[in-house]
């Protein structure tokens, strides 16, 4: 039973060992169409009509209420 919780306990601390980007990766992560936001512009645009229209400030994931008035 020892051995197992051993052998459990080091595949368990292992698991998070393999965290990061390795340097060799930086470069292709750095790329502009690796970008989350590939045009700023045009995202600050929508999130400004999104927040117009829904009276609110804060981020998307939730409903809003707004009648789009403004």
């Amino acid at each position: 039973m020892r051995i197992l919780s051993l052998v459990v306990f080091c595949f368990y601390i292992s698991g998070c060992s393999n965290l990061g980007v390795k340097p060799w990766e930086r470069g292709t992560l750095a790329r502009t169409d690796m970008l989350l936001d590939s045009s700023p512009m045009q995202s600050a645009f929508d999130d400004h009509v999104y927040f117009s229209k829904e009276a609110s400030s804060g981020g998307r994931g939730f409903a809003g209420g707004g009648c789009g008035c403004n």
